[in-house]
């Protein structure tokens, strides 16, 4: 599979980066207009700076507000992923008010990015690198499990520091290897996995937003459907499964690439009061959307 090379800088003062989300800005603007315009990430039209979602992996949130006010999952491991991806592509003294990053040394870092385009928010869906790009700037690169080795995708899966999270335009043999290094990391008890009950037998206890919020570490984006759920339903999880029910996410179950049309037959609620997924993060593929 290839990938458009973007070459540039990681550029956080005045962002909240956190272990799956950063802002770039290419060294040539124009270099945006070599994607799909059904792809074209939202961007800056002077600098092309852009907002990155991390490819394959997903980090506990840190500030989610999309329907109601903003909240967070337990926040050592999300700070975490955040503190280890700041330092990967070379930031240091990062100090924050709040989430809001206020100074750090430098101000900006080289790098460069892998991209086959944006997700329906208009993220720039990227693998990440930092330093000197493999390849001139603005080419179409072939990218194999050795370059994806060197990127903070792959760096922050195999620490255990965020979970696998999978889309469809992610080819499978990229995906074959962040699923390898995420259950090495689980069985090693890398990171979150020992706190994590996404798939706990007994499933997590939820007895309102606040189990959320500051006792359970679970997938994020089982989280986000909880919260939601919170929002604009109820506070309880009584009538989540029909909820999970209306939210389409045209997923596939691996390894016998299942279709279903929602989350809902991969989560069980458990004497009313806990919850639990049924198969592994890395064993769903969603489409993209």
């Amino acid at each position: 599979m290839t990938m458009l090379l973007v070459q540039g800088s990681y550029k956080i003062i005045g962002s909240e980066p956190d272990g799956d989300t950063i802002h770039f800005v290419p060294t040539d603007p124009t270099v945006w207009n070599k994607l799909p315009a059904c792809t074209l990430p939202k961007h800056n039209a002077t600098t092309g700076e852009t907002r990155l979602r991390l490819d394959g992996i997903d980090a506990l949130e840190t500030h989610y507000d999309r329907t109601g006010p903003s909240v967070a999952q337990p926040l050592e491991f999300a700070h975490k992923a955040a503190e280890e991806l700041l330092t990967f592509l070379g930031f240091s003294n990062v100090q924050r008010t709040g989430e809001k990053v206020t100074a750090a040394t430098p101000a900006q870092t080289p790098g460069f990015i892998l991209t086959q385009g944006a997700d329906k928010l208009g993220r720039c869906v990227a693998l990440i690198g930092a330093g000197a790009p493999p390849a001139a700037d603005g080419t179409q690169v072939q990218v194999d499990v050795a370059l994806l080795r060197t990127t903070a995708n792959h760096h922050l899966l195999s620490l255990g520091l965020v979970y696998p999270t999978f889309y469809s335009k992610l080819p499978q043999d990229l995906r074959t290897e962040l699923t390898t290094v995420a259950r090495q990391a689980r069985t090693n008890g890398l990171g979150l996995w020992p706190k994590d009950v996404t798939t706990a037998t007994g499933g997590a206890v939820i007895t309102g937003m606040s189990s959320l919020t500051n006792d359970v570490v679970i997938l994020p984006k089982l989280f986000r459907r909880l919260v939601d759920h919170f929002n604009l339903v109820e506070q309880t999880l009584a009538c989540f499964p029909a909820y999970l029910a209306g939210k389409e996410d045209n997923l596939k179950v691996l390894p016998a690439n299942t279709p279903e049309l929602t989350l809902k037959p991969l989560v069980q609620i458990i004497n009313g009061n806990a919850i639990r997924m049924t198969n592994q993060p890395e064993d769903i593929v969603y489409a993209e959307g």
